[in-house]
């Protein structure tokens, strides 16, 4: 039974009616991603697994649900002179798309050694690139100098409320499809993903339980939720490409307050979980969308005494967008 949450609109300026309205203002332009499940993953892991597969999403991920609730929610002033991010790759292409779809610019930074399927796809959707040093320094600061030129309106890629509120969807699509779902693993980088999945999610049902998955060399929100604090890593090393960010100010108190606990792996279990998913789902997913899988499959999920109640739970495949030109090349 869904509870009241009016109280989580003035403490995290987003709650269960702002989700609901998202998913009411995007409906006409996101895919409704299908749940898959396997009996071979589910013996495996020793439990039912529902894998709902962003990965199938429009540009290949979950970031366009964010991206189009955030660029549809723009007055006509505003949308009139564009919007513009820094990002690495999918929500880069995500706002490219929900521009194009809304027929205004949008100027993507993009730092340098941004995977290049990912460069592709705002190309594809006509975003204009801008480009920038792999630093978050200069991302920020390539950012601003665009917005003084253009007047475009900053679309940043978690934190804030209407991307929140468009991730958020995803519960509201995922616990209506596999309802008996009592457990939700999530990828974890800025928090907006996992923000508006736990929101959702724990309003309909208050009981459930929403674990973040993070790299090793990445695992800023694991050292956050044991110090109580943003903890901000000088550096990151991960094959998960799009878990390399930190959380903000606004996905901080969410992650804080809703999120039961923080699952990491090595990059060794990623790899792993991406094998797995194309091997017995036949779904190309990119490391940041497989570690839900690598979390679910790891020693210290396993073996938690007190996660053993964890029956059915599903997995957010968060995004498809790995670059297959290896295994291409190898072919020729």
């Amino acid at each position: 039974m869904e509870v009241n949450t009016e109280r989580y609109g003035e403490i995290y300026g987003v709650d269960i009616s702002t989700i609901r309205e998202a998913q009411v203002r995007i409906s006409p332009f996101i895919h409704t991603t299908p749940v898959l499940t396997s009996e071979t993953l589910n013996c495996t892991a020793g439990r039912k697994l529902y894998f709902k597969c962003e990965c199938f999403q429009k540009g290949g991920a979950f970031k366009f649900r964010g991206a189009s609730n955030a660029v549809l929610s723009l007055d006509l002033d505003q949308a009139a002179k564009g919007v513009v991010t820094h990002s690495s790759g999918n929500h880069a292409a995500a706002l490219s798309l929900a521009a194009k779809l809304r027929g205004i610019p949008a100027y993507i930074v993009i730092p340098k050694n941004a995977p290049n399927c990912k460069v592709e796809n705002v190309n594809r959707y006509g975003g204009q690139i801008i480009w920038s040093e792999a630093t978050m320094q200069s991302r920020e600061e390539t950012a601003n100098r665009v917005l003084q030129e253009t007047g475009a309106v900053l679309l940043h890629p978690y934190n804030d409320k209407r991307i929140i509120s468009g991730q958020g969807t995803i519960s509201l699509e995922l616990l209506k499809q596999a309802p008996l779902i009592d457990t939700i693993i999530v990828p974890i980088s800025g928090g907006g993903l996992i923000s508006g999945v736990a929101l959702a999610a724990k309003s309909i049902n208050p009981n459930i339980r929403i674990f973040a998955a993070e790299p090793r060399g990445a695992n800023d929100a694991a050292q956050s939720k044991a110090a109580g604090r943003i903890i901000t890593l000088p550096e990151t090393n991960t094959i998960a490409d799009g878990l390399r960010a930190s959380l903000g100010d606004l996905t901080w108190p969410i992650v804080r307050d809703f999120v039961d606990d923080v699952i990491v792996v090595e990059d060794k279990e990623i790899i792993k979980a991406m094998r797995l998913c194309y091997e017995i789902l036949k779904v190309a997913v990119e490391p940041s969308g497989a570690i839900g899988l690598a979390a679910v499959l790891s020693d210290s999920f396993r073996g938690n005494a007190a996660w053993k109640d964890c029956h059915h739970i599903g997995i957010v495949l968060s995004g498809g967008n790995v670059d297959l030109s290896a295994l291409w090349d190898s072919l020729c």
